[in-house]
C-alpha cells in the first residue's frame, strides 16, 4: 500500500511504536496524557527519553502536562531539548477555557517546533497559525474524529483547516482522532499532511483492499467459532 499522507502512530506503549516503525507504516509518533495514563507510564522524562531513542531521529509529539500557562512554558522548553525531533504539544486552552495562543506565539519565536492539539473550530486554526513565527516547523492537530462524534461531517473544517495552514511555510495539518482505517483515505483524499492512527488500527491495513468475499467467510468463521467457545446450544 502507498499512501501519500504521513502516517504517525499514536500511543505510548514503546513496543507498539517499534513494531509499527520496523513494519514501515509510519513516519513518525505522537502522545499524549491519556495515552500516558493507558499506558501505565509513571515517569515522564525517562518514558520520553526511551521513546526518542526507539523512534531514531523520526519526528515525534509529547505533550505538556500543566494546566497554567506559566509552567506549560517551562515544561515546553524542557520537552524541546530532549531532541532536534521533538514536537511540544501545546493543548489550544487550559481547563478554564483561557487561550494558549499568546503562549504559542511566544514558544514559536523561540523556535520550538510545536504542535498544537484539540482544535475543532475555524477561528483556533486561524488564530494558532497566525501566532507562529516564519520559518519554524508545527503542526496543527484538529480532532476531526471527535468532531464526526459530535454527528457533524469534519471535511469541511478540515478543508478550511488546510486552506490556513497553507498560509504559513512549515505549517502541517494533522487529522487527529482517527476511528477507522478509511479515515486515511478521508485525510489524504482531503489533502492533509498528516494522520495519527493507534496501533490497533494501524493493525488494520493488512485488511486494506481485501477481497469482500473472503472477508464476509473470515466473519461468519469467526462467529462460528466463538459459537464453540461459548459451549452451548440453542436447541435441546
Amino acid at each position: 500500500m502507498n499512501f501519500n499522507i504521513e502516517i504517525y502512530s499514536d500511543g505510548a506503549v514503546i513496543s507498539d511504536m517499534l513494531a509499527m516503525k520496523e513494519k514501515g507504516l509510519v513516519t513518525g509518533f505522537t502522545t499524549n496524557p491519556s495515552l500516558m495514563k493507558k499506558a501505565g507510564v509513571t515517569d515522564y522524562i525517562a518514558f520520553a527519553r526511551e521513546a526518542l531513542d526507539k523512534v531514531e531521529g523520526l519526528p515525534i509529539s509529547f505533550e505538556v502536562f500543566g494546566d497554567d500557562f506559566e509552567t506549560m512554558e517551562k515544561e515546553a522548553l524542557l520537552m524541546a531539548e530532549l531532541g532536534e525531533n521533538v514536537f511540544v504539544k501545546i493543548p489550544i486552552t487550559n481547563t478554564l477555557g483561557e487561550s494558549s495562543v499568546p503562549l504559542i506565539k511566544k514558544l514559536s519565536a523561540q523556535g520550538l517546533k510545536l504542535n498544537v492539539t484539540a482544535l475543532m473550530t475555524e477561528k483556533q486554526v486561524e488564530d494558532t497559525v497566525a501566532a507562529l513565527a516564519p520559518g519554524t516547523e508545527n503542526i496543527i492537530s484538529v480532532f476531526a474524529g471527535r468532531i464526526a462524534d459530535t454527528g457533524i461531517n469534519p471535511k469541511p473544517l478540515m478543508r478550511k483547516a488546510l486552506d490556513i495552514c497553507r498560509q504559513k511555510e512549515g505549517t502541517k495539518l494533522l487529522w487527529a482522532s482517527t476511528r477507522e482505517v478509511y479515515n486515511i483515505i478521508q485525510a489524504e483524499e482531503l489533502g492533509a499532511d498528516i494522520i495519527t492512527v493507534p496501533p490497533a488500527i494501524l493493525d488494520k491495513l493488512s485488511m486494506y483492499h481485501m477481497d469482500l468475499e473472503q472477508l464476509s467467510l473470515d466473519t461468519v468463521k469467526m462467529f462460528n467459532q466463538d459459537v464453540k467457545t461459548l459451549g452451548f446450544t440453542i436447541l435441546d
